[in-house]
């Protein structure tokens, strides 16, 4: 349809004129002669004013890709008619657009960046690895007040399950949190005494093994399955800060270890201090979200959504329960190193939503994205081969535990639970089996082997899921 006058429609309308006889024309008058000579000439475009318009619109005229766009931007900035005549002296406003169309040069310029919706928050981060760490001064408090040899496997088994059952519930928790603080609020609620009742009966078992030591082992077990459940409710709902207030006295008495004998009270109490710290703003926590109104209508997820991760978490604690038999030094390094490997996660997503702006081709795509994760990967394995060096630790088991286990949590937080909880196991499996009937060729050698070949598997199952623009968008 045209939309300028004197346009297709101009020559039907001419074609059924012609059909008709025409009117008959009436002699010219003298007194019409007389009028027509008295009005002033017509005058062509003021082309001076025409380019003091383009020049004031030159931003919105210029990204125009037709005349038609700059006529609608004429009538929104209120241009009649009579105006467009009398002060620029064209026809109609297509006309004037027209000119301004073409005498303003095409720009195109590129749109606004929008912000990082995963930008990281560093401090966060940081803070998040080094409150992994900070528990392991309790075992430094405490360690003249009991026999590791003899009590640790109890610690171990309540750890593992611990370990297990709390990123099972994180991830339902977060589930929840979609629909609501209270709906969460309620899922830790739950989930957290059932974790630290399942970890301590897990832990009582080898405990009461123990001759004249099942009791007090049982009392330690308890307390650091609760200490889990509760520091998993504070993380889970970003309560970093209180659960570092909480710790306070666990660094207070080992800040003080090298100068001071504290005694077995002091050694004993402030631990059991740091706990009760815990538990209570925990409780204090939780109590603020379920205060929260309920939200109507919430779609309450399967619990075998969740099964995935709580045996990522076990195949995880499994590696590194292993790896710490070999070289302990290596696990607190690899420990801390958990906050940078969570800033990392946000920064893969971050570059990969800039690599969905910037590629055109699922080609191109893909090779960004094999870029952007190789880039992560590297800055997280760099550093931690000086750290292993410096805790006197082998490299070559660290960097490759520390590679699957990176690039598993990358598949997790995708939603590729199942994969990266499949190939962690088959790797803990294998290198357990090894260390434990003594198989060769040797612990290890098995877990390096076990972790790298894991390692590789997940990053290529990664880069054939990642590659493509679909699960970034």
């Amino acid at each position: 349809m045209w939309l300028e006058p004197g346009g297709a429609e101009q020559d039907t309308l001419a074609l059924r004129l012609a059909e008709t006889r025409p009117p008959r024309r009436r002699p010219r008058r003298a007194a019409d002669d007389t009028a027509l000579a008295v009005r002033p000439p017509r005058h062509g475009p003021d082309e001076e004013a025409v380019s003091e318009l383009a020049a004031e619109l030159a931003d919105r005229v210029g990204p125009a890709v037709h005349p038609y766009e700059v006529a609608a931007l004429l009538e929104a900035e209120g241009l009649t008619a009579s105006l467009i005549k009398e002060r620029y002296g064209h026809p109609d406003l297509f006309s004037l657009a027209a000119a301004l169309y073409e005498q303003v040069p095409r720009t195109f310029p590129e749109p606004a960046r929008a912000p990082d919706p995963w930008r990281p928050d560093t401090v966060r981060c940081l803070l998040r690895g080094v409150l992994f760490a900070l528990p392991g001064l309790a075992h430094l408090l405490t360690v003249p007040l009991w026999n590791a040899g003899r009590h640790a496997p109890a610690l171990i088994v309540a750890g593992l399950v611990s370990w297990a059952w709390g990123q099972a519930l994180g991830h339902r928790a977060h589930l929840r949190r979609a629909t609501g603080p209270r709906e969460a609020g309620r899922t830790l609620l739950v989930g957290a005494p059932v974790g630290a009742v399942l970890a301590t009966a897990a832990g009582a078992v080898p405990a009461g093994a123990v001759p004249a030591g099942g009791g007090p082992v049982t009392l330690v077990v308890a307390a650091q399955s609760l200490y889990l459940a509760a520091a998993g409710v504070l993380l889970v709902l970003a309560r970093e800060l209180l659960l570092l207030a909480a710790l306070s006295p666990l660094i207070a008495g080992a800040t003080v270890l090298p100068w001071w004998e504290p005694g077995g009270p002091l050694r004993a109490g402030l631990p059991a201090l740091a706990l009760s710290a815990t538990l209570t703003l925990t409780g204090r926590v939780l109590w603020s979200a379920l205060a929260d109104p309920p939200v109507a209508g919430g779609v309450r997820p399967s619990p075998l959504s969740s099964l995935p991760y709580g045996l990522f978490g076990l195949a995880a604690g499994v590696l590194v329960l292993l790896e710490c038999g070999r070289e302990p030094y290596a696990v607190i390094v690899l420990t801390v190193s958990m906050g940078p490997a969570e800033w990392l996660l946000y920064r893969y997503r971050g570059l990969s939503v800039v690599a969905l702006r910037t590629t055109a081709t699922p080609a191109g795509f893909l090779l960004r994205s094999a870029g952007t994760l190789g880039l992560c990967l590297t800055v997280y394995l760099l550093p931690l081969w000086p750290a292993a060096l410096l805790a006197g630790a082998d490299p070559a088991g660290l960097l490759p535990l520390a590679a699957a286990l990176w690039t598993a949590l990358l598949l997790q937080a995708f939603g590729a639970a199942w994969p990266s909880a499949v190939i962690c196991l088959l790797a803990a499996g294998g290198a357990g089996a090894v260390t434990l009937f003594g198989l060769p060729p040797g612990p290890a050698a098995a877990l390096s082997l076990g972790c790298g070949a894991a390692a590789l598997c997940l990053t290529a199952y990664a880069l054939w899921r990642l590659g493509r623009p679909a699960p970034h968008a």
